[in-house]
Formats: structure tokens, C-alpha cells, sequence
């Protein structure tokens, strides 16, 4: 590795470093500002303004902002995520169970979506022009432009609606077979499936393209090699880069797409606690979910951005 490769993947992770810490910041004055009091929420409409207060000064909710978010911070810093305002637990136990089915689902659907990706992406190409490669990305750019939500609730209304083969809420805890927990999954990973291979299947394909008309692929060509054998030998490992690339970016996407999933079926993962911490206004346990999908995030674009700069034989 250069000096200079290294100089730019030391900057892209101080990026990331950079950008983890203003979406921390954000979020929790952000979710400081929403309308509620905390404490009251907690104690119920029959609470006394007295037990207010009380339960305000305990939980330090009268400290400055800035003061409560550097002890949060502190805290972090030595291993602590802080203790739920509405449970009286360490949120570090509140996330444990949950963190194992939300990589659950992105473990399923990655395995599912990059495959099926990878395959469509380099055949569309291979095909460039053809009815095949109009018809992909015809499709492809018609789920891109087609929001989450959107698909989760046709989704929903096809196959436990009308079809009735599947359940319309995703209860983990419900799974007590294979064929259960091929039901429970089905419509979250077909779901975010959809959303993760539309966008991959479009940067694999262009990835591909773009080495097909590189000299040494157009060479073998005249050489008289078979399509096949000109992508699978020649264009597709000097486009392993791109499309590692590719695969990290389209990844990324599911970070988002995993919280309306998650809501939608009511799949016990992190966005759904998230989500049910945002009601009740706890912010340790926010401030800490928020991290870790923002980490998340960052980890596959920093990793994108880093194969792509190792890719690139101009830098190298």
C-alpha cells in the first residue's frame, strides 16, 4: 500500500469519525426537542406535579443538554451505553437480544440479495441491449423509485391480505419450525430483497459494461473468444473491485430500509426498540440505537470507499 492510499483511507476514517459524531449530536438534541416531557410520559396523566419534578431532578433531566449529552458521551467512552429511562435497565442489555435478530434478517436477506444480484447484474450485461438487459433494468429503476413503506404495505396486502399465505407481523418468538420461521421472515426479507438488489443490480451492470469495453476484453474478442468466456475470464476479475464496491453501497441501503421493515411487521429488531423509545422519549436508549445503525452505515460506506480507492490504478 502507497503512501498515498493510505493517506486516503486514513482521511476517509477520519470522515466516518467526524460524521459518527455530529449524527450522535443531531439525534439527541434532535429527540431533546420533540414535544413531551420524559418524566411525565413515564408517571402517567395521574402523576402530581411534585412526583414530576422529583422524577425530573433523579433522572437529571433538568441539567443543560450539552451537560447530559457529554455524560452520555462519557459514559460510551468507558463501555457504558446508560440506562433506559423507561425500564430501569442498561440499555446495553435492551439491545442484546434485539441486535441478534436485526443481523439475523440483514444476514438472510444479504445472502438472498447479493446472489441474486451478482447474477442479474453481470447476465444484463453480458446481454447489453437485448430484451432480457431492457427488461432488468426496466424493473430495476421501477423498484428504485418505489419507497420501502411502499413496498412493505403491497407486500402485506398481496400475500396476508388477500393471498393469506403469510403472516402479516413478523413474531420471532412464534418460530418454532422451519416452515414458521421461513413464514415469519418471508415478507421482511422479500422486502428488503427488493429494495437491496434493485440499486445493486444497476451498479453491477454498469461495473461490468464499463470493463467490457476496456482494450484487452475488446482484444480477446477479436481473438475470437465467446461472449461467456470473454466476461468470466477476462472483464468479470478486473471487475471484482467495482462490484465489491457496489455490493458495500447497496448494502448500505439496507441500514434504512431495516427500521420501516422492522416497524411495518413489528419484527422485534434494534429500529423497532428504537422506534418504541422515541414514544416514551428515552434517550439513552435512542442515542444508542442511532449509533449503532449510524455505525453501521458508515462501516460499508468507509469500506466502499476503501475498495474503491484500492481498485483504482490511477491511485495505486
Amino acid at each position: 500500500m502507497t503512501s498515498g492510499v493510505l493517506n486516503l483511507v486514513l482521511k476517509r476514517l477520519a470522515i466516518a469519525v467526524v460524521t459518527l459524531m455530529i449524527v450522535l449530536f443531531a439525534v439527541f438534541f434532535a429527540t431533546s426537542m420533540l414535544p413531551g416531557d420524559t418524566a411525565s410520559i413515564l408517571l402517567g396523566q395521574a402523576a402530581t406535579p411534585e412526583a414530576v419534578a422529583g422524577l425530573r431532578e433523579a433522572m437529571h433531566l433538568n441539567d443543560p443538554a450539552i451537560l447530559r449529552f457529554l455524560r452520555w458521551l462519557f459514559g460510551l467512552l468507558h463501555g457504558d451505553l446508560g440506562t433506559s429511562y423507561a425500564n430501569e435497565m442498561p440499555v446495553a442489555a435492551l439491545i442484546g437480544g434485539r441486535f441478534v435478530n436485526t443481523m439475523e434478517l440483514a444476514g438472510i436477506t444479504t445472502l438472498l440479495s447479493v446472489p441474486l444480484a451478482l447474477t442479474l447484474g453481470i447476465t444484463a450485461a453480458m446481454l447489453r441491449g437485448s430484451l432480457y438487459d431492457r427488461t432488468v433494468t426496466v424493473l430495476s429503476i421501477g423498484v428504485i423509485s418505489v419507497p420501502e413503506f411502499m413496498v412493505a404495505t403491497l407486500a402485506v396486502l398481496l400475500f396476508a391480505v388477500y393471498l393469506k399465505w403469510l403472516p402479516a407481523l413478523s413474531s420471532v418468538n412464534e418460530a418454532h419450525t422451519l416452515t414458521d420461521l421461513v413464514r415469519i421472515y418471508a415478507m421482511p426479507v422479500i422486502t428488503l430483497t427488493f429494495v437491496i438488489s434493485a440499486q445493486m443490480i444497476r451498479m453491477t451492470r454498469a461495473a461490468v459494461i464499463e470493463t467490457l469495453s476496456t482494450p484487452y476484453v475488446e482484444m480477446a474478442l477479436l481473438k475470437g473468444a465467446s461472449r461467456s468466456r470473454m466476461v468470466l475470464k477476462h472483464a468479470l476479475p478486473n471487475a471484482l473491485g467495482p462490484i465489491v464496491n457496489a455490493v458495500a453501497l447497496s448494502l448500505s441501503y439496507l441500514v434504512g430500509g431495516v427500521i420501516i421493515v422492522e416497524t411495518i411487521f413489528n419484527y422485534p429488531g434494534i429500529a423497532k426498540l428504537m422506534v418504541d423509545a422515541v414514544a416514551t422519549r428515552d434517550l439513552p436508549l435512542i442515542q444508542s440505537c442511532a449509533m449503532i445503525f449510524c455505525l453501521g452505515y458508515l462501516l460499508l460506506i468507509t469500506v466502499a470507499d476503501i475498495i474503491a480507492i484500492m481498485s483504482n490504478p490511477r491511485i495505486r
